[in-house]
This record gives structure tokens, C-alpha cells and sequence, in this order.
């Protein structure tokens, strides 16, 4: 008996579709995978399965066997399906800092789904709130429960909100990108907790995301989504061994490549970034009456050296709250550090003035292109910015000409998209952004770049683009990176030399073939593992 049977599901908004027609079903305790890029439609063929999303035009059959029998989704009356949505079907959403309510503790809110779907009393609901989140793999539960959102770590509010989707036993699990937002070695944690509850109660999944590694992972069957259009649907080891269509094997080649000069560094070369015993702390506050006297403080970096040489890379692995972006900032010059640290020979200073010559020797590129983009500034102004601070000598034409040639490097010219400078950056894909953000960077001419977690924000095929823009860029420059990232395919495929931290340590530290390949210390063992 098929638990989901969708046929001729349209989506639409405004008259214009954006899910054809498409048919699938899911069985009672299958896992199934709904993959796609960005825009392809996957979050929104889900969410129409609930009626979810605001101002669509849904059309279609999608036939569900639950507890009161089989119904159409579709077409029964809201009070019918809202009774069946967290009942029957469950949902977890992408980014549960956004999904969580941030005024009620996380116990509250699993509380409350039992109130109103079990009819439990508070104080019952409450203690199965706790178990629930037992259940799901976080310490200390009860302790837990009565915390808020923004007190959990990312890991942690994951947890939550399967506890919370999983409250009522559902025969159906729609998970929407559940392990987007978190470090490899969590997203297999948060998997396999998926699969132990997914056997426990023979659930079924729909695992809507464009990680093809997950699905490996995780999955049963495939089902391939491209505008719309589910293009090649199967079983996962038959899909990805023997791919039909052009777009399916277009994802699964996505996977980085690497195409970087090899071999040693001149040893004669003067080192672009050099960190000797470099430390950086935080002030906090100290506890009981010692707190009023004197601050404490936290330790983020704990004596990393490091050396990068001209037209390197070296890659900086770890997982949230190692200590990674906090060495990114002192490398820029944007937080106090102690220790030995050098950019072309100079150390930063407090002196602003004196400053200024060293931040156009190392430029940043972060992590979301939308936000670190202002959406005020067009993109003549937000590209050629840094030649308005480091030469305010050119005349409004030749910073004009420097901007254009500083787009066509990185692939953006005024004939592919016509009007580009007086375009503002909404009008702009995930991809596009992240090329102005590192033509705003190269236009000053930079012998580094910081590159905070410049793909993780992207999908798989465009985040396998930019990387090929970087390391065309380093070849034709001589650019050195300080990579910061907690993807080891990355890692892997632009690092010449690799740190991994952990809790503000470097754990071990080399050549990137040596530390992945025959890694020494356990920790690297567990996030090469988490890789594959």
C-alpha cells in the first residue's frame, strides 16, 4: 500500500508555473531523496503537499493513506488537514534558529504540540517533552528543555526540532535541507539519528536537499528535480552508478576538482601571512564576587602558527566554535591577538591610518554574498569602493574602466548582463553575488584573500564554478588563500597546506595529501570520515 501518491502536482504563482505536472509516491518506511539546485522546486513541491505556501496556485491529486484513511492533500477541507499536519505528516525546515519561536523555551514548544495534538496535560506534556529530547541525543535533557533557542548550539536546536516533529509519531517526515546550516561530523549525526527513529517507527522520509553525499548516505530512492520537472527518478545506488539524464550526471560530477599548481614553494620567497603562537581572546565575565573585580576570558586561538607562501593556499578545517573565523579576523586586522603576526613582512596595528596600506595587501571574501553585499550600492559602487579608499587620484572614467576589467575577470561582462553596472545585487543568483564580492576584492590588487566559507552558501554545481574561478585566479595571479571552511571536499580540492582546529587548538597541521590521506590525530580521522 503507497503511504504518499502525488500525480499531476502543478504549483504556480501568478499564472506562471513553477512545478509541472510532476508524479511520485513514497512507501510506508521509505526513504526517499528529492534532489535539485536551487529553484528547482523542491521546497515548494513539499511545502504544497501541506498547503504551506502563501499565494499559490496548487493543483493536482496527492493521495495520503494515514490514520483516518486514504485522502487527497489537496483538496480537503483545512480543518481536516490541520489535523493531519504534525499528526500524520511532520516537518522539519531548514534553518531551525527561524523555524523555532524564540520567545518560548524548546520544552515549551514540544509541550505544546502534545497539548493540542494529543491532548496531554501540561505537566504530562511537559515530561514527555523531556524524553523526547532524550530521545533525540541531547545531554542533560531536562536542563535543556527549559532553554531557548539562542542558548542551544546549532546541532542542538536540529535535535529540538526533530524531537518536536517527531512528537506524534508521524507516518511521514518531510525534512527540508535538516543539515544545511551544520559541520560535517553533525550532519552525520543528525542522519543517523534520522535513520534509527526512521526504523524505530517505521516513518517515512522525504529528504528534500542538493547534498548528493547526504543522499548516499541516507536514502532509498531518488527522485531528480530540474525547473520544475522531475527529470530521473530510482534507486539511489542504480541512479548514481548509472545516471540518465544530462542534469543528473551534471550533479553527481559536481563534486569539486582539483586544479591548483603543485609542488613546493620557493623557499627564497618572503611568506605573504606568517603567525607565530598566535592567540586571541575574549573578555567574559567572571563568576560570583571575583566577576567585579577583574574580567576573565575565553581563549578562541591557542598558539597557531602558521606560514602561507606566495600563490598558496592554506586551508583552515574545523567545526563550529574551533576557532576558525576568529583566526580569519585576527589575519584581518579586526581583533586584537597576541603572539607573532605578519601580512608582507608588517604587523597590524591600532594605528588606522598606518593600516591602511596593509588592508590592500590582504582582502576578504565571506561566507553569504547577500548580506555582506549592501543592497543600497549598485554594483559600480560596491565594486569599485576600495579604489575610492586606496586611489582617490583616478578619474570617475578610469575607476569606471578598472571596475569593468576587475567583472570580466571574474566572469560578469557588460554583454552577458546588459546594464551591470547600475544593477543592484537582488537581481543578482547565490553564484553571481559570491563573483562581485571577489571582484570587489581583487580590484585592489590584494597578495591574499580570506576566504571565510566562500561556497557553503551554494549549491553544488555553482559552488564547483566559483572554486574553478579562485583557483583560475590564483594560477593567473599568484593570489594566496587563507581558506576557512568545514568542507573537506574543499579542502581537498584547492589546500596546498591544511590546519585542523578544534576548541581553539591545532590539532595537526601539513600538506593537505599527508593530513587527509594518513591522517594522525582522531578528530581529522572523524571529519575525513564524515566526508565520504
Amino acid at each position: 500500500m503507497t503511504l504518499l501518491n502525488v500525480k499531476n502536482l502543478r504549483v504556480g504563482f501568478a499564472g506562471k508555473d513553477v512545478v509541472h505536472s510532476i508524479d511520485f509516491f513514497i512507501q510506508p518506511g521509505e526513504k526517499v531523496a528529492l534532489v535539485g539546485e536551487s529553484g528547482s522546486g523542491k521546497t515548494v513541491t513539499a511545502l504544497s503537499l501541506l498547503r504551506l505556501v502563501q499565494n499559490a496556485e496548487v493543483s493536482g491529486q496527492a493521495g495520503f493513506t494515514g490514520r483516518e484513511g486514504t485522502v487527497d492533500l489537496l483538496s480537503i477541507p483545512e480543518r481536516q488537514l490541520r489535523g493531519i499536519r504534525g499528526q500524520d505528516i511532520a516537518m522539519i525546515f531548514q534553518e531551525p534558529m527561524t523555524a523555532l519561536n524564540p520567545l518560548f523555551t524548546v520544552g515549551e514548544q514540544i509541550a505544546e504540540v502534545l497539548e493540542l495534538k494529543q491532548g496531554l496535560a501540561r505537566t504530562s506534556a511537559a515530561q514527555e517533552a523531556i524524553k523526547l529530547l532524550a530521545d533525540t541525543g541531547i545531554s542533560e535533557a531536562a536542563r535543556r528543555a527549559q532553554a531557548f533557542p539562542h542558548q542551544l548550539s546549532g546541532g542542538q536546536r536540529q535535535r529540538a526540532m526533530i524531537a518536536m516533529a517527531l512528537a506524534c509519531q508521524p507516518k511521514l517526515l518531510l525534512a527540508d535541507e535538516p543539515t544545511t546550516a551544520l559541520d560535517v561530523t553533525l550532519r552525520v549525526q543528525i542522519l543517523d539519528l534520522l535513520t534509527v527513529l526512521q526504523r524505530r517507527n517505521n516513518m517515512a522520509v522525504l529528504l528534500i536537499t542538493h547534498d548528493l553525499n547526504l543522499v548516499r548516505r541516507f536514502a532509498d530512492r531518488i527522485v531528480v528535480m530540474e525547473n520544475g520537472h522531475i527529470v530521473e527518478t530510482g534507486p539511489v545506488a542504480q541512479v548514481f552508478a548509472n545516471p540518465q539524464h544530462a542534469y543528473t550526471r551534471k550533479l553527481i560530477a559536481s563534486r569539486p576538482a582539483r586544479d591548483v599548481v603543485e609542488g613546493e614553494s620557493d623557499p627564497a620567497a618572503a611568506p605573504v601571512m606568517q603567525a607565530t603562537d598566535l592567540r586571541v581572546t575574549y573578555p567574559v565575565r567572571r563568576p560570583g564576587v571575583a566577576g567585579w573585580f577583574k574580567a576573565g576570558e575565553f581563549v578562541a586561538v591557542k598558539a597557531a602558527s602558521f606560514s602561507i607562501p606566495p600563490g598558496q593556499t592554506l586551508g583552515v578545517v574545523g567545526e563550529s566554535g574551533s576557532g576558525k573565523s576568529t583566526l580569519a579576523l585576527a589575519a584581518l586586522g579586526l581583533h586584537p591577538h597576541q603572539g607573532r603576526l605578519l601580512a608582507a613582512g608588517q604587523r597590524w596595528s591600532r594605528d588606522t591610518v598606518r593600516n591602511k596600506a596593509m588592508r590592500r595587501i590582504v582582502q576578504v571574501v565571506f561566507q553569504d554574498p547577500f548580506s555582506s553585499l549592501s543592497p543600497r550600492m549598485t554594483v559600480e559602487e560596491i565594486v569599485g569602493e576600495g579604489l575610492l579608499v586606496h586611489e582617490p587620484g583616478l578619474s570617475t572614467a578610469q575607476r569606471r574602466e578598472r571596475t569593468l576589467l576587475a567583472l570580466t575577470d571574474v566572469g560578469m561582462g557588460e554583454a552577458q548582463f546588459p546594464g551591470l553596472l547600475q544593477r543592484y545585487p537582488h537581481e543578482f543568483s547565490g553564484g553571481q553575488r559570491q563573483r562581485l564580492a571577489i571582484a570587489r576584492a581583487l580590484i585592489v590588487q590584494p597578495q591574499l584573500l580570506v576566504l571565510d566559507e566562500p561556497t557553503s552558501a551554494l549549491d553544488v554545481t555553482i559552488q564547483k564554478q566559483v572554486l574553478q574561478l579562485l583557483q583560475k585566479l590564483q594560477r593567473e595571479r599568484g593570489l594566496s588563500y587563507l581558506l576557512i571552511t568545514h568542507d573537506v571536499d574543499v579542502i581537498r580540492a584547492m589546500a596546498h597546506q591544511v590546519m585542523v582546529m578544534k576548541d581553539g587548538e591545532v590539532l595537526e597541521a601539513g600538506p593537505v595529501e599527508r593530513v587527509l590521506e594518513q591522517p594522525e590525530h582522531p578528530y581529522t580521522r572523524i571529519l575525513v570520515a564524515a566526508q565520504v
